[in-house]
């Protein structure tokens, strides 16, 4: 089993920035991707930014490019998201993605997710 924790949300003003943490443990055979997701309020959930294998591979929402940064620390199987120039649109819960594959078969992997609130 595989466990996702993340950790970093919070409120903040309009322009101000977070700085968002996912650890996954466990039974980490073969990470593929890590990566945030988020779903506000009557929406549906929607990608904010992943990064494949060691992390030298990434891919951004459309809404979110040039403004967040996703990291990786393969060590620490650790995924970091740097949030800047917040708008009040990035409103959301924000879900950590964790995707494991093992011959022909996907797993994922979801946290609990975590609150951002972006107001003035």
């Amino acid at each position: 089993q595989v466990q996702v924790v993340e950790s970093g949300g919070g409120s903040v003003q309009p322009g101000g920035s977070l700085r968002l943490s996912c650890a996954a443990s466990g039974s980490i055979f073969s990470l593929y991707s890590m990566g945030w997701y988020r779903q506000a309020p009557e929406k549906g959930r929607e990608l904010v930014a992943v990064a494949v294998g060691g992390g030298g591979i990434t891919n951004y929402g459309d809404s979110v490019k040039g403004r967040f940064t996703i990291s990786k620390d393969n060590a620490k199987n650790t995924v970091y998201l740097q949030m800047d120039s917040l708008k009040p649109e990035d409103t959301a819960v924000y879900y950590c993605n964790v995707i494991l594959i093992e011959g022909s078969k996907r797993f994922d992997y979801w946290g609990q997710g975590t609150q951002v609130t972006v107001s003035s």
